[in-house]
């Protein structure tokens, strides 16, 4: 019988016969590939991972109720033994969830899991699967960093082989390392390729679901970023976890960036050593570690990361450019928001921008998308520019409009009690967020700054005026 080639988006997952250069789903350009697929009757549906994964359960699920009635399984939540990953999680891993880890070759995705799995509290057999390493390996890798739970460990690919596994041993927790080295014999493809992970991915998660097992999958990347393989696997899975960051740093920011049982866009900070990654304080992190003082182009803000306010560091540099047309680069911030922002400070304070090379930079490798950030961009860029040092100890809060207007912010008190742990004795604020600030310190206790000193408020309502302030 022949082939018939099969196209998927990359993306979104969208289906078609042939290659596209626009999909339909998504909008996105360029995204097909090509996933070729042998097309049999009625029953290859039936054949597929996501179908069979049924007859390795040992319960039945497959039962419609009432929402009065549903939930009465009360699936509980074990702790990690890390409570950074327990804030991640939403107060511990849930019963039957599938989490999906990803981040760039070399980041301490397995590490992170080996010691996840040694702390594990849950009674149970934990089982670990590892398509590229062999169990010797993750043997050396396990007395390195000094496990001493006898986890189960299989060097196994084929999916069949796994659900055998996974119904032999009924482990509390399934590891799995990674999915795109997961292949099923039901699908044409090789490993790694859109069909067989998106197949493979819903076997695992129908097994998950229906036998209350839980399951944490790996995940690569591609080359922009992006979890590799279709973007269905970032839906179908409960939770998402991605490592930021530079993989040859010091320090691992982990972000949720998906969380069906709590609160997304929490993120944790490790610190990689001899014997694995070892929680550290965000604060410290980020900015005590080497922060220039005076030095143009270095200004403080903060952003919302879940529930939680950090202080981060923005840095700007600004110089003539040697090319015909100037560069824009932006490392933490999105570059779109950031070139607004740069068109925004030429118009109003005519720092000649349009012959400059201009490198926007977060410290630590966060990405940023609270536009509360958007004047300590500003601010930076003025700075270098300029070769002038932003007024010391300063927190800058606040968006800006395309008319050079400062916006107010939201959690205003949060973010000021983050920062004067700091040493953070000033904070530029919208002169909008005024009212908003004297009634959360009206409603606030007196020692709401556990002893350190109250910052000074000072107040600006455009560009102009907070260039003023901050430089005078």
């Amino acid at each position: 019988m022949a082939k018939k080639t099969t196209f998927f988006c990359k993306e979104c997952g969208y289906e078609t016969s042939g290659w596209m250069g626009k999909c339909p789903g998504c909008g996105m350009f360029n995204t097909f590939v090509e996933a070729p697929s042998e097309k049999a009757p009625a029953k290859a549906k039936t054949d597929s991972p996501a179908f069979t994964a049924n007859q390795y359960s040992w319960t039945d699920s497959a039962v419609t109720v009432r929402l009065s009635e549903a939930g009465k399984e009360n699936y509980k939540r074990h702790s990690t033994g890390i409570p950074s990953l327990d804030v991640l999680f939403g107060g511990g891993i849930t019963e039957g969830s599938v989490t999906l880890v990803a981040g760039e070759p070399g980041i301490g995705k397995s590490t992170i899991l080996m010691q996840l799995a040694d702390s594990y509290k849950a009674e149970g057999e934990i089982l670990y699967i590892s398509g590229e390493e062999s169990p010797a390996q993750i043997g050396m890798r396990a007395t390195r960093l000094k496990i001493k739970r006898d986890i189960l460990i299989c060097g196994e690919t084929r999916f069949e082989a796994i659900a055998e596994q996974l119904k032999a041993h009924k482990p509390c927790l399934a590891i799995i390392d990674s999915i795109q080295t997961l292949y099923s014999e039901q699908v044409a493809g090789t490993p790694g390729g859109v069909a067989q992970i998106r197949e493979v991915a819903a076997g695992l998660i129908r097994i998950a679901k229906t036998n209350n097992i839980t399951i944490i999958m790996v995940g690569h990347i591609a080359k922009d970023g992006s979890i590799a393989g279709p973007k269905t696997i970032e839906h179908m899975v409960d939770t998402v976890l991605g490592f930021e960051g530079d993989a040859t740093g010091g320090y691992r920011i982990i972000r949720s960036a998906k969380n069906r049982f709590g609160r997304s866009n929490e993120i944790c900070f490790f610190e990689m050593g001899e014997t694995g990654l070892i929680p550290v304080d965000s604060s410290k992190a980020l900015l005590v570690a080497g922060r220039p003082l005076n030095s143009p182009g270095s200004v403080l803000t903060s952003t919302l990361e879940g529930n939680d306010a950090l202080t981060i560091e923005v840095q700007a540099l600004c110089t003539e450019s040697v090319y015909p047309t100037p560069q824009r680069m932006t490392s933490g911030p999105e570059r779109s928001r950031v070139l607004m922002l740069l068109a925004v400070c030429e118009k109003m304070l005519n720092l000649g921008l349009t012959s400059k090379d201009c490198f926007v930079n977060v410290i630590g490798g966060l990405k940023v998308s609270d536009p509360v950030t958007d004047l300590a961009v500003c601010m930076a860029t003025v700075s270098s520019a300029r070769g002038v040092s932003a007024r010391p100890n300063t927190l800058i809060l606040g968006e800006v409009g395309l008319s050079g207007e400062i916006r107010p912010v939201s959690r205003i008190l949060k973010r000021c009690l983050a920062s004067a742990r700091l040493g953070i004795t000033t904070v530029v604020l919208p002169g909008s967020s005024k009212d908003a600030l004297e009634k959360e310190l009206a409603n606030a206790s007196a020692d709401v700054f556990a002893g350190n000193p109250v910052p000074e408020f000072i107040y600006a309502d455009n560009l102009k005026e907070a260039a003023d302030i901050l430089f005078s």
